[in-house]
């Protein structure tokens, strides 16, 4: 388990073991997620948009607005 200080300028120096695991270095940014009440994650946020590409595959045929509004009414109904 890696540990950090807190400086009175609320600064930290993060790691280099955990650095080496996320990949960063300096001039990253890294993202602090919230994943409980008081608790965060730690996530490297060096990634470009490029990188996303291909991450959603493209559906099997096109879906009309008229479709998406149904689905949209369909759903919002069953929450009621």
């Amino acid at each position: 388990m890696s540990t950090a200080t807190l400086t009175t300028k609320g600064q930290i120096t993060i790691p280099a073991v955990v650095r080496a695991a996320l990949g960063i270095s300096t001039g990253d940014k890294v993202d602090f997620v919230e994943v409980e009440p008081g608790r965060f994650e730690l996530v490297a946020a060096t990634q470009s948009v490029t990188a996303l590409k291909g991450l959603v595959r493209k559906g099997a045929e096109p879906v009309s607005i008229e479709a998406m509004n149904a689905a949209i009414a369909a759903a919002g109904a069953q929450d009621k």
